[in-house]
């Protein structure tokens, strides 16, 4: 037996450290195995990556313990660790250390007095497929080892249910299943579903569990005793043995990029995950990423068409309303319209309407607060954050909020700057909208979804049950209403101010905007019957003509994705090119911007100087979009190029140059990045 170990220590240090086993631990020492290894004053956590045959120069420290406690980290599931470590520039015992619980194992559970994670519920009948469903099942199961699969299919047509038919098949045939959702979408509706079909076989992981029940949910996976994993993006660093498929639904959602620490994206690391268990993978979404789309076009991804709502259930009719107009009849008109001066009369009617009926209304909206910036007429002030290069919102027409550093101050009307202007709010948000349409509806039981209102899951599962019980007529909120949520009574769906999101300075906006659409709309009329009006979407803008909207109101992704792909592939960039972003910052601006400056002339120097950067480019520095946030001044670069490898190779070469990075400054990297701001 080797002596040397290498081992992944959980620390900010870049390579895994090399120790020495004692000659007591002869013959018991495994590769990914947990372990305790003195560093420095203190003993820190690890895992073993394998022995080494080359003793160091220097001498080593001995290995401490043993972790009885928790089994042999799965081989492909180790790899795939370490690759994650490699790919997003991440330290690998950092990395590691995310595949264990956050507390110890409990022998015996006390009865707890929180909810159950998931109630009691028998197993319930599978419907009969559609000849969609069917098909797509069929295709998928064809392939045998690591395939993936882009499921495409208009909101409605029943993803979830061949989901919950593949992972039969896998459970037949011994095998595990994990499915990823997005976290505003792990709901109790879509948890109990899938508790109705498998019964006691289903474990959840999420944000909103205690440590000890994430610990328990953990247990429950790795001891065998259920078999299929449902979570957020975090459920992948649970370690299942014998995995047979990856589902990711929903996989074009920006939350399955962590934009913290370990900067990686729950999707690609879910492909990578099944191409080391070589089993498939499935990734379903009514607006595929372009990045996906991409690679079903190419043959890399294998591409499964749902054309149809299931049961024949219409789509719903998207209405265009043209704000500008509206505007401008408002302004030649004598009468003073009695609406204001963001609702349309033909939104107004549908609602009122909708209502007689007795059905739901949705008003999406995605700003939250009274408004999102206070203005003094007179002098032109602006409140600003202290701490942030942003405006202040208004909540509750009492307090100024950033929405970046949670500063808070009381609003004054009187303006601080010329002392005689009156402070104005300018804008529209969702706090505002409920308040004007309690005074237009006053009868209507009305409720309020954003991150102010909804702060907790138990929240948003008294949101979900009072909108499935029809104690709501009302909901209005911002993006947390647009994912994974199905109600039978909803058939009308307005979005107030569509534009919001047009022109946020990044390449993937009119992506972004599309899908949100898409999404929000295919909230509307997801039960009518065959014989029964279709539910209703009114869309309010000032830019009618956005792409985003035309092809949306035609459903029409394929001809969006192709505009859009042209715009891209000319710029270079994803998924035609592949991006890393690096962003640096400090509480010194000069300092930062000389820094920022350094790193771009090394990067340029490395390109002369090696021909396999040839064909990158360095794009910048310059100041990013949000250039202080907290305190910290920020600046940016791009590295974009054709192939991640020689990026990845290059990022090393500067993220290695120590002489670069002054005391004061931080610099992060974010490989494929989804935020330019």
């Amino acid at each position: 037996m080797s002596r040397f170990w290498s081992v992944a220590v959980d620390a900010p240090i870049d390579e895994a450290l090399t120790y020495l086993a004692p000659p007591s631990f002869e013959g018991l020492l495994r590769r990914g195995q947990a372990v305790d290894v003195p560093l420095g004053k203190r003993i820190a956590r690890g895992v073993l990556l394998g022995p080494k045959t080359e003793a160091p120069s220097f001498s080593l420290k001995e290995i401490t313990k043993i972790i009885d406690e928790y089994p042999l980290l799965p081989e492909p599931f180790l790899k795939w660790l370490e690759w994650v470590a490699q790919y997003y520039f991440h330290p690998v015992g950092s990395v590691t250390s995310l595949a264990f619980p956050p507390l110890k194992k409990m022998i015996a559970p006390r009865a707890s007095k929180r909810a159950a994670v998931i109630k009691a519920s028998g197993p319930s009948q599978a419907p009969v497929l559609t000849a969609e469903q069917r098909k797509t099942v069929d295709g998928v199961l064809a392939h045998k080892g690591f395939s993936t699969h882009l499921v495409f299919g208009v909101t409605g047509s029943g993803k979830t249910e061949i989901y919950m038919h593949l992972l039969q098949e896998i459970l037949a045939k011994g095998q595990r299943g994990l499915v990823l959702v997005p976290e505003i979408s792990l709901t109790p509706q879509l948890i109990q579903r899938f508790a109705a079909r498998f019964g006691d076989q289903i474990a959840v992981l999420h944000s909103q569990l205690t440590p000890r029940e994430r610990t328990n949910q953990w247990w429950e996976i790795v001891d065998g005793k259920k078999n299929i994993l449902i979570g957020a993006r975090s459920a992948l660093f649970c370690p299942i043995d014998n995995l047979g498929m990856v589902i990711v639904d929903e996989e074009h959602e920006p939350s399955f990029k962590q934009e913290e620490k370990l900067k990686y994206h729950g999707r690609d690391c879910a492909v990578m995950l099944g191409k080391f268990f070589q089993c498939p993978v499935v990734l379903g979404s009514a607006t595929p990423s372009l990045e996906s789309w991409k690679n079903s076009q190419e043959g890399r991804y294998h591409l499964h068409r749902l054309f149809e709502r299931v049961e024949g259930r219409s789509l719903p009719n998207i209405e265009i309303i043209d704000m500008r107009e509206l505007k401008q009849q408002r302004s030649l008109s004598e009468v003073k319209s009695d609406l204001p001066s963001w609702l349309s009369p033909q939104l107004f009617s549908a609602m009122k309407e909708n209502l007689d009926r007795k059905k739901q209304v949705a008003l999406f909206l995605n700003r939250r607060g009274m408004a999102p910036m206070v203005l003094c007429p007179d002098c032109g002030y602006i409140h600003e954050c202290p701490n942030c290069d942003i405006s202040l919102t208004l909540h509750g027409s009492s307090h100024l909020v950033c929405h970046y550093c949670d500063y808070h101050e009381n609003f004054k009307e009187l303006c601080p700057d010329c002392k005689q202007g009156v402070m104005t709010p300018l804008g529209l948000g969702t706090e505002m909208l409920e308040q004007e349409i309690a005074k237009l509806f006053p009868a209507a039981r009305i409720a309020r979804a954003d991150r102010d209102e909804i702060t907790s899951r138990a929240d948003l599962e008294d949101l979900i049950e009072r909108m499935e019980t029809g104690e709501i007529d009302i909901l209005i909120g911002t993006q947390m209403i647009a994912k994974g949520l199905d109600f039978t009574q909803l058939n009308l769906v307005g979005l107030v101010l569509a534009d919001v999101g047009f022109n946020i300075p990044d390449f993937r906006s009119p992506e972004r905007s599309f899908q949100l659409v898409t999404q929000v709309s295919g909230r509307a009329g997801r039960h009518v019957k065959i014989d029964e009006e279709p539910g209703r979407v009114i869309v309010q803008t000032y830019n009618p003509s956005h792409p985003s909207l035309v092809f949306s109101q035609q459903n029409d992704f394929v001809g969006f994705a192709q505009q859009e792909l042209v715009h891209r592939e000319a710029l270079l960039y994803p998924p035609f090119g592949r991006l890393i972003s690096l962003r640096l910052q400090g509480t010194d601006l000069e300092k930062v911007q000389a820094t920022s400056q350094q790193i771009a002339e090394m990067a340029t120097q490395l390109k002369e100087k090696f021909l396999s950067y040839e064909k990158i480019e360095v794009l910048g520095p310059a100041q990013a979009p949000l250039s202080r946030v907290r305190g910290k001044f920020r600046y940016h670069l791009l590295l974009k190029g054709p192939e991640m490898k020689d990026l990845n190779k290059l990022c090393r070469h500067l993220l290695g140059n120590e002489k670069l990075f002054p005391s004061g400054v931080r610099i992060f990297a974010d490989v494929d990045p989804l935020n330019l701001l």
